[in-house]
């Protein structure tokens, strides 16, 4: 199977660049691991959406959409738990 690409809403790659390093480096990592696996073990698919899912990265959540057609994987959002679904 052919690796997915990533890419990034800008307001995504924002909230990104705004964590503190140590956590970014793990936020990219696991984003970076979607690329071989978009359905990762833990995924889950939001409630109410048709196509968005969300990886948790402790305190962390990453929003984003899979186009299984394109094999593309558009991440939304990156945020604290505490605000990732507002």
């Amino acid at each position: 199977m052919a690796d997915y690409r990533i890419d990034f809403a800008r307001s995504a790659r924002k909230q990104l660049e705004s964590l503190p390093d140590a956590i970014a480096t793990r936020v990219l990592a696991r984003i970076e691991a979607l690329v071989r696996t978009p359905r990762p073990n833990g995924c889950r698919k939001l409630v109410g959406s048709d196509n968005l899912w969300r990886i948790r990265i402790g305190d962390y959540r990453v929003i984003y959409s899979i186009d299984d057609t394109r094999q593309v994987v558009d991440v939304n959002a990156v945020r604290h738990r505490r605000e990732a679904y507002e």
